[in-house]
């Protein structure tokens, strides 16, 4: 198996009898799609605001978690939080995630977030350096980062694009922040979110973006003149503008 190494990943492997139950009742996807390969998912506070994002993937005996290293330590002791009686263990690995695009390879899993980000493996020995603009990648198709679009205890999934990045499952029953979750799905219109938008002109990853004097969001991620930006939708259109540079929205505002 070849890949480039993800950079900045831990593995938690989970195991006990109760491993699936236990992650089923905390996390914002459907623990039954594992049987099809891997699932994204995301732990939420009570009050619905992200925590941390992951992956999960089947393993023997066990379910191996995918998470950005700076929030290791915080989603470990947050799941032992809720462990209680549950037959269930969580030991951090020294595993490596390895990713590519094109095929998937024997014992890789598809990214379950959008075929443009290929796929995943997991693996005892480093992958090589990374050669491939996966953020590119990941403006061209709207994909949020951990710590860069999202923010713990800040970003709500909704507006990041879960659902349309088969991160949130509407019929699993019930999850930490589901009842936000679902009211925000059913109840109201996203007011802000995520979009791509086209920059001419100097503008970094943090700039604010102004329309009409008024504060409209700020920009996520740059790739040339193509970004991510979290916008106030009602203030998004002509004439924004991120210090000097312009900014234009590339295409519609998504449908989250």
């Amino acid at each position: 198996m070849t890949g480039e190494e993800a950079p900045g990943r831990t593995i938690i492997r989970v195991t006990g009898k109760d491993r699936e139950s236990f992650l089923q009742g905390l996390v914002t996807n459907d623990l039954r799609r594992l049987r099809e390969g891997a699932v994204y998912a995301a732990l939420l506070t009570p009050q619905g605001k992200y925590l941390a994002d992951f992956f999960l993937y089947p393993a023997e005996d066990a379910v191996l978690l995918d998470v950005a290293e700076p929030l290791a330590d915080g989603l470990l002791r947050r799941l032992s939080l809720y462990r209680l009686r549950a037959d269930v263990t969580l030991e951090r690995t020294g595993l490596h995630v390895h990713r590519g695009l094109g095929p998937v390879p024997a014992g890789a899993f598809a990214d379950p977030r959008h075929p443009a980000m290929g796929w995943r493996f997991v693996a005892e020995a480093a992958g090589t350096a990374p050669a491939t603009d996966w953020d590119a990648l990941r403006v061209a198709e709207l994909i949020p980062e951990t710590l860069i679009e999202l923010r713990p205890d800040e970003s709500y999934i909704l507006e990041m694009g879960f659902e349309r990045l088969n991160g949130v499952d509407f019929r699993k029953g019930c999850y930490v922040g589901q009842e936000v979750t679902a009211r925000m799905k059913h109840k109201t219109d996203l007011r802000k979110g995520l979009a791509r938008v086209q920059i001419a002109g100097e503008a970094a990853p943090g700039a604010t973006i102004v329309s009409d004097g008024k504060e409209a969001g700020h920009i996520c991620t740059r790739s040339g003149d193509d970004a991510i930006a979290y916008l106030r939708f009602d203030r998004a259109g002509d004439g924004m503008r991120a210090g000097d540079a312009v900014v234009r929205m590339a295409g519609p505002a998504p449908v989250t």
